[in-house]
């Protein structure tokens, strides 16, 4: 008899032991897979933009005024990024055996999910005073939590191009998704900076910020 075996029951709704054994459940059943499987390592990665978008939220929420770009306000934008993360998730989260089980939009990044990131992205670049060099994450709350789920959204990304060249990713939209993403949520990063009148530091010391000029939405 092992510890497990031995162990007295117990009633937890979260909790079920099965996954004590190093396995997990995808979406739509099927065989269970290995904890490290790289499927579950990519869909996990998202989990954990998820979470680091969780508290760019918290912050803009606590906030004394909230931020409001042209396409809205940005606890909403951030709200609706990580219900839509959850879509990406459920895609990798399935086996091939099911992948017709899939809905556009519900467990499957859609056509219609890029365009509307790259809407978002066109008109948070219309009201930012962009860049001209790498700069330095961490000079407002808000922006360097979004910046730590760019990062890992981007490793998120690494994970799926590995899959893709096993053939295991069952739509077309899900690595411009998460590229799309990134891009945006850097973009988001700087808006929430200069929504503030703060501008990130360049990368290089011997230069300064530039003037911050934000339009009004």
């Amino acid at each position: 008899m092992t510890d497990l075996d031995a162990s007295p029951p117990f009633d937890s709704a979260v909790a079920t032991r099965r996954g004590d054994d190093g396995t997990t459940g995808l979406l739509f059943g099927g065989d269970r897979i290995a904890k490290d499987d790289l499927r579950t390592e990519a869909y996990g990665t998202i989990d954990e933009a998820v979470a680091a978008l969780g508290l760019a939220r918290a912050e803009l929420v606590r906030a004394s005024a909230p931020i409001t770009l042209a396409a809205g306000d940005l606890a909403g934008i951030v709200l609706g990024i990580q219900r839509s993360l959850f879509v990406a998730a459920a895609e990798l989260a399935t086996q091939p055996a099911a992948w017709d089980r899939q809905v556009d939009g519900v467990s499957r990044v859609s056509l219609e999910m890029v365009d509307e990131l790259e809407a978002l992205l066109a008109r948070t670049e219309a009201e930012i005073v962009m860049p001209t060099e790498f700069v330095v994450p961490g000079e407002t709350a808000v922006s360097a939590a979004l910046e730590v789920a760019r990062t890992i959204l981007r490793r998120a990304e690494r994970r799926a191009v590995t899959l893709g060249a096993q053939e295991l990713i069952p739509g077309p939209h899900l690595l411009p998704y998460l590229n799309r993403l990134a891009d945006l949520l850097w973009v988001l990063a700087r808006a929430a900076e200069q929504a503030e009148a703060r501008s990130a530091p360049p990368s290089r010391p011997d230069r300064r910020a530039g003037p911050v000029t934000r339009s009004t939405p």
